[in-house]
């Protein structure tokens, strides 16, 4: 084995090792802004959650709050209706 011949696999491991390392270092940077963008739509998600839940709680209290006004309504036009005839 010559010298050339140590320095070419030296050359090619380095190179081997090179083309390895560094689409891993660029993968493990992917995965790290990657998990950080799913852990903030988690807390998006979770605020909008809770929004919604509190907007539904609204509507259904104004619901409410109509419902007892039509009911009250609908009482009046019938004994309106009714003293009529």
């Amino acid at each position: 084995m010559t010298e050339w011949t140590v320095v070419t696999v030296v050359i090619a491991l380095g190179g081997f090792l090179l083309a390895v390392v560094r689409p891993l270092i660029t993968l493990n940077t992917v995965i790290t802004r990657l998990t950080a963008i799913v852990d903030s739509l988690g807390k998006s998600l979770d605020t909008l959650a809770g929004k919604n839940a509190e907007a539904h709680g609204r509507l259904w209290d104004k619901l409410s709050e109509h419902d007892g006004k039509i009911s009250d309504h609908e009482k009046r036009l019938y004994k309106m209706e009714s003293t009529e005839k």
